[in-house]
């Protein structure tokens, strides 16, 4: 690594946005680099590792195309599939619908987006800081100063680029998780109410235990922390406990503009996740491949870097809309007593429930 170097690209961040905005910059013939803090991407673990398979994201996602190439999950990087998602009340009497689901190795996950990543010929930094960019510069903070011609900021809801170049604040949910040895539930569970108000708490099944965790609203915690709300739930489920993690999602939903002169946001940093259930791998990856692409367009052939927003537009633009209408409405619902929570899941609202959980049109006609 040089002194001073020049890229086409720098991304910074090396989670499943940036290493897949960096493979996809990189087939299309660009130089890349991609800068991380972390000295290993991938660890620690940050989230509740689940994800659609290709089949499902085909159907929750129509509009976003060649799936199987974007999502190349090898096997040792899958603990666990499953096909069912309950939606649990506080009265344990779940709503179940066929979904399948990945319950992911999340590092081992991180790790083979970046063996994809460089096999395209990106090249890594890893344990370096970034303080920010000074045009074309980015501003390492052991006084380095690395040149690109398009910036990427994918360092998640922290990441320097947007502190430094944007104004959006947006809804920051903290969460907590562990994982748990133990046989604890067959499907995907979510769990809705008292045990998280104003969000969800979940447990995943993994090979030999779960990702066991939630998230809920600052405001909505009525007297109690997070960590009190975690371990409550926690504790209901036996086993030991193996790892601890904890977070923030952004719950906003996508920011209003991904681009900023020759600087781009990309994953958790523009906000792509799903407000209505917290997804942010799938949809991190796919607005990186959007990203990666505009970029070739914009380097290659002068094409606006704008395209990139077109494009989200296009194969994301409803998913996201209906995400946040119904993260609205769901908000309003599980912050009321369980009884009503209990009552709100039924075979009558059993449809209109998994519309909302599923990104889509929650009445048909909205």
């Amino acid at each position: 690594m040089p002194e001073d170097g020049s890229w086409d690209v720098i991304v910074v961040g090396g989670g499943p946005a940036g290493s897949t905005t960096a493979r996809y910059a990189a087939e299309g013939g660009l130089s890349v680099l991609v800068i991380d803090s972390k000295d290993s991407i991938g660890s620690p673990l940050q989230c509740g590792e689940l994800v659609p398979s290709n089949d499902e994201v085909r159907r929750l996602c129509p509009d976003v195309p060649d799936v199987d190439d974007l999502f190349r999950t090898p096997d040792h990087a899958i603990s666990m599939k499953t096909s069912k998602m309950r939606l649990v009340p506080p009265n344990g009497e779940p709503l179940e619908f066929e979904f399948e689901g990945i319950i992911l190795d999340r590092v081992a996950h991180d790790e083979a987006l970046v063996e994809l990543a460089t096999s395209e010929g990106v090249e890594y930094l890893l344990g370096a800081r970034v303080d920010g960019v000074d045009g074309g510069r980015v501003l390492l903070r052991d006084g380095r100063g690395l040149e690109g011609r398009v910036i990427v900021g994918a360092g998640g809801h922290n990441d320097p680029i947007r502190r430094q170049l944007w104004e959006d604040e947006g809804l920051k949910i903290p969460v907590k998780f562990v994982l748990k040895r133990g046989n604890h539930t067959d499907a995907v569970e979510l769990h809705f109410g008292s045990a998280a108000p104003g969000g969800y708490a979940w447990v995943f099944p993994k090979q030999g235990g779960s990702n066991i965790g939630l998230g809920t609203h600052r405001r909505g915690g009525k007297g109690k922390s997070l960590n009190e709300y975690a371990d409550e739930f926690v504790s209901r489920y036996p086993g030991e406990v193996t790892f601890s993690g904890a977070g923030s999602l952004p719950m906003s939903g996508s920011i209003r503009t991904f681009v900023k002169g020759n600087c781009l946001l990309v994953g958790d940093a523009a906000g792509m996740v799903l407000p209505s259930n917290g997804a942010g791998i799938t949809v991190a990856m796919i607005g990186g491949r959007i990203a990666g692409q505009a970029i070739v367009r914009h380097i290659k052939n002068g094409l606006p870097l704008k395209e990139y927003e077109v494009g989200w537009g296009k194969q994301m633009g409803d998913v996201m809309r209906n995400s946040k209408r119904a993260s609205r409405i769901g908000n309003l619902v599980f912050r009321l007593p369980d009884w009503v929570v209990n009552l709100s899941f039924n075979r009558l609202t059993r449809g209109v429930i998994w519309r909302a959980v599923t990104c889509r049109k929650m009445f048909w006609v909205l």
